[in-house]
């Protein structure tokens, strides 16, 4: 079976910069799931203050690891993301609901998707062809 959308090509500059996008974003997300599995104050503290038992830290950060891998293999990456961004619309849904600062708090996980979303759009070349850019004439 073949598919009818039709692969747009990628340049360079947005190949590496969706590279550093992804780059940044799974940085960040490796050192959340992997800190969760530590006893550490600060995961204890944030696990407190969010009305969470801490010992689902370690859950928490396995699923993590889990989208984290589906994220990085090519052929699952779309699959990641939107697995993803319902992960991260429970820690927006989560900070809203014990009222932390908008936009360090509330909003960063919004940040992470777009890191996710953005560099995922500029590396494959059909997702953007799933959800192509219009010129406005």
């Amino acid at each position: 079976m073949q598919s009818a959308i039709q692969a747009i090509p990628v340049s360079s500059k947005a190949l590496w910069t969706g590279r550093i996008m992804s780059a940044i974003a799974v940085l960040f997300l490796l050192f959340d799931s992997i800190i969760k599995f530590t006893n550490v104050p600060a995961v204890r503290e944030a696990f407190t203050q969010l009305g969470y038992p801490v010992t689902l830290a370690p859950v928490i950060g396995g699923i993590e690891l889990i989208l984290l891998v589906l994220y990085l293999i090519p052929r699952t990456s779309i699959l990641g993301a939107i697995l993803f961004t319902g992960h991260l619309g429970g820690a927006i849904a989560s900070h809203v609901r014990v009222n932390d600062p908008l936009f360090s708090h509330v909003l960063f996980p919004i940040y992470v998707g777009l890191l996710l979303w953005g560099g995922l759009y500029l590396r494959d070349e059909k997702l953007r062809a799933l959800i192509p850019s219009r010129n406005v004439d």
